[in-house]
């Protein structure tokens, strides 16, 4: 590999991308685990939910949202990836851990918000399958479910769960952006790693264990928020009471496939943003010397 792919940076829609190509594949399981999330009784496991789709359903129910897990991905991480790129490069060197912490926090923030409403149609379609027929949404596709969002239930609920979610990509953002870049340089200054496959995948790989540790408590609650009839709750604090029913668990329900979703998503999202930007990024230019 030449030096000149190494040290190659990436364009700001880079992150969008590659989020979207991720998506393609862990679809099936961020839907699985948003049921497991809003089932309120009642135990099933992963491999007994799987089953139970697959069968009633078909196996392309596995892909119900898919066009609104692409719609959120498009706002919501190229938004969070852009900010931080293209304010990561305008630092340089000068951004330490903590200060590109900040600012993949301030990233998440905005691209949490942004991507409310694909996200809120995303959780709809994809807990569709678990509804009795005649009280499904049919959402068409990302598109149709946000006009019939704005035309059925107004313009303000297309943000309905966007504090959960603003905060939830926060912690997301940090977890994942500014922990990925300190592993990776940790890896790199060791002297026994290259800008490799391995090395993305090792350091996407804590990024998502972190990021879904941080991230687990409040994507229940978005989760619990975005599926919400009209009026079944009264704010934030409403959803929190009525999840600590199950006991300090209830936030961490659906962890382990919340882990085996973000887990490969995070590894993938890196894995194609260092092959864009290895192969399709820019090169830094000289400074001039006078």
């Amino acid at each position: 590999m030449s030096d000149d792919k190494k040290k190659r940076l990436s364009y700001w829609y880079f992150g969008g991308l590659a989020s979207a190509g991720a998506a393609c594949c862990t679809h099936p399981l961020d839907l699985l685990k948003v049921t497991l999330q809003t089932q309120q009784e009642g135990k099933i496991s992963l491999l007994q939910l799987t089953g139970k789709v697959v069968r009633t359903q078909g196996v392309l129910a596995l892909y119900n949202g898919l066009s609104a897990s692409l719609l959120r991905q498009l706002t919501y991480s190229t938004t969070r990836f852009g900010i931080y790129e293209v304010g990561k490069q305008a630092m340089g060197t000068d951004a330490g851990f903590f200060g590109k912490a900040l600012l993949a926090g301030a990233a998440g923030a905005a691209g949490g918000f942004v991507g409310t409403p694909a996200d809120m149609v995303n959780v709809r379609m994809q807990n569709d399958i678990k509804l009795p027929p005649e009280q499904r949404r049919n959402y068409k596709n990302a598109i149709d479910g946000l006009f019939r969002v704005y035309r059925e239930e107004g313009f303000a609920r297309l943000f309905s769960g966007a504090s959960t979610a603003t905060s939830r990509a926060v912690f997301m953002t940090i977890g994942q952006l500014s922990f990925y870049d300190l592993v990776k340089d940790l890896l790199l200054s060791s002297g026994h790693f290259g800008d490799n496959l391995t090395t993305h995948f090792l350091s996407s790989l804590t990024a998502g264990a972190i990021a879904t540790t941080l991230t687990q408590p409040l994507d229940v609650l978005k989760t619990r928020a975005m599926n919400a009839k009209p009026g079944e709750f009264q704010g934030v604090w409403d959803i929190v009471r009525f999840t600590a029913r199950l006991g300090p668990l209830g936030f961490f329900k659906g962890y382990v496939p919340a882990f085996v979703r973000l887990g490969p998503h995070t590894i993938l999202t890196f894995v194609f943003l260092e092959q864009l930007r290895m192969n399709f990024g820019y090169l830094k230019p000289e400074a001039k010397t006078h």
